[in-house]
Formats: structure tokens, sequence, C-alpha cells
């Protein structure tokens, strides 16, 4: 049997994804929830090079929202005084994978709906846990509500870049919504100060650029066209995910 040069390497690919699919199906579900991992094994052997990539950046974003919240409870300490908790204590009930995404006082709301009970003169609840659970349900439903991707996983680009322009438009409600009373619902950076406290600015940045560098990866990989939205922040709304 006649082998041609670059077959090989392709038909192993191929095999191991296809033996890779059989097991999963056989052992639970294939989709990887936000509360749910694939034990380390084999199912590395079944992940293209941009599917590591998605990894490191879904990694990357949830870091950069840990300390996105706990620098927002440290400016907005009152949230955790209320409840009897530390900050830290705080911060791991974000992050809690055994939740579920249930918080009673976010009224069942995730993703931008939670986002906007932050900046409700009605809500008298924790406003750093909805800012923060609203950003992290809403990037975990660009990434198709996944952690860990493989071969066979598909991503849509639109909803990426969608993410990072409701992430613009949170930041500018951070930075200028008030209350009645004229007062910042959230407290954030601090311009004034000498020297400037710009370290969110910096963090929102970062989670900015990790979400449009992935949706431009994935535009390029896939060939589907991202299609630009201009808003003016001060008016704008959320897009769809």
């Amino acid at each position: 049997m006649t082998v041609f040069p670059g077959i090989m390497p392709l038909l192993n690919r191929a095999f191991l994804a296809v033996l890779f699919t059989c097991m999963s199906a056989c052992a639970s579900n294939s989709t990887t929830s936000d509360n749910e991992k694939d034990s380390p094994g084999i199912s590395y052997l079944a992940k293209t090079d941009i599917d590591t990539v998605t990894d490191v950046h879904i990694q990357q974003s949830l870091d950069f929202l840990r300390a996105l919240a706990e620098k927002l409870y440290r400016r907005n300490p009152i949230y955790c005084k209320r409840t009897n908790r530390t900050i830290d204590q705080c911060v791991a009930r974000i992050f809690d994978t055994n939740r579920r995404w249930k918080y009673d006082e976010l009224q069942g709301k995730r993703g931008t709906s939670a986002i906007e009970l932050a900046f409700d003169d009605s809500y008298t609840h924790d406003r750093v846990l909805a800012f923060i659970i609203g950003l992290k349900a809403m990037i975990n439903a660009a990434y198709n509500n996944k952690t860990e991707f493989f071969v066979y996983d598909e991503l849509e680009p639109q909803k990426l870049y969608n993410s990072a322009r409701n992430i613009e438009i949170a930041v500018w409600r951070l930075s200028n919504r008030r209350n009645p009373q004229g007062e910042l619902y959230l407290l954030s950076n601090a311009p004034t100060t000498n020297p400037p406290n710009l370290s969110f600015e910096r963090l929102f940045g970062k989670l900015i650029a990790t979400q449009d560098m992935m949706a431009r990866v994935i535009e390029l990989r896939t060939g589907r066209r991202i299609k630009n939205i201009i808003q003016t922040l001060a008016g704008a709304i959320f897009l769809p995910i």
C-alpha cells in the first residue's frame, strides 16, 4: 500500500479525535460547562493549537475578573461588611463553581441583566457580586458556556466581539452611573489621587483585549466576518451574546 507523505499525521489526528469523541460519549456528556472540567489524560490529544489558546484565554479572563472582584470589594467594603464576610470570602463566593450560578440576591438574572442590577437604584444587595457575576456569565456565554475546548468545538467570533463591546459599556457605566444623591454606585478608579489609581482601567483593558484577540483568531480560522458595531457609550445598549 502506498502511503503519501503527510497523510499519516492527518490519519492519526482524525483517529485520536474519533477515539476521544467515543470515549467522551460513553463516559458523560461531551459539553464542558463552567462547573465541569474534563479530567487530564487522553483529552489533550484531541485538541488543536487554537483549542489550547482558547483554554488559556478563558483562564486569563477568569484571573482578570477575580482581580477586579477583589479590587472592587476593597474599594466598596460595605458589601462584604453587610454579610459579615471577609473580602476573600466574598471573592471566593463569586468564583465558587459549586453554586452553579445560584445567587438568591440576583433574582435569577445572569449576564448583562445582572450587570444592570448593579446600577439599579432599587437594588439593595451586593452590587459588586451583581457586576462581576454579570461579566463572568456574559463572557462564559461568549465561549458557549464551556471552559475547555476540543477539536470538535466551534466558537462564533461575533459573540466574542460583542462581549468585548459589552465590557466597554459596563466599564463606562461603572465610571459614570450615579444614584439620586449623585454618588457612584460603585467606586473604582481614583484619577484624582496622587498618584492616580488607574489599576481598574488597566485590568479592564486586558479583559477587553483578550476577548477582541479571540474574536479575531476565530474570525481568521472560520472565515466568518465580524460585523463591527459602533455606539456612543453614554447611550449604548448591551449587545446580544
